[in-house]
Order: C-alpha cells, then structure tokens, then sequence
C-alpha cells in the first residue's frame, strides 16, 4: 500500500509495508526539486534514518532497476 501527497515544496509518498510479518517501518519518499530524501525510523533507536538522492542518481537508480548485473555509466543526449 501507498500514499501520494502533494505538498507546497515537495511529493510525498509513503511505502507501508503491508507484506507477511515482520513487517517494516513506513518509508517515507519527498521528491523536491533538486534532490529526493527516503526517510524510514530505525526500529532499534526509533529514530529517523535519511537517505538524500541527487536528481542524477535517482535518474541512475530508475535505469538501474532494469538492467542485468553490472557497472554503467549513462551517456547524455544531445
């Protein structure tokens, strides 16, 4: 299950993990416009763990989910 947000600065979605137990903290993803932040509270110091993605390495990461093993690099169109 997820949620989609639209706030004044930032897209907010949020992963709940509706799966077989165990079952994991929320991951809470806001896309602004120069960068993406993955936010999920650490279950041992219930605390937030943030992740902050440039625009290029959500770009990389989008490529990465299709593509077999390996090591890339992505050409810019001109």
């Amino acid at each position: 299950m997820f949620t989609i947000e639209h706030e004044f600065d930032a897209t907010v979605v949020t992963l709940v993990d509706d799966g077989e137990a165990p079952l994991r903290e929320d991951v809470v993803i806001s896309a602004f416009a120069d960068c993406v932040t993955l936010t999920q509270i650490d279950p041992r110091t219930d605390m937030p763990v943030v992740v902050t993605l440039s625009m290029e390495q959500l770009r990389d990461l989008s490529h990465a989910l299709d593509l077999p093993e390996g090591a890339y690099r992505l050409r810019k169109d001109d």
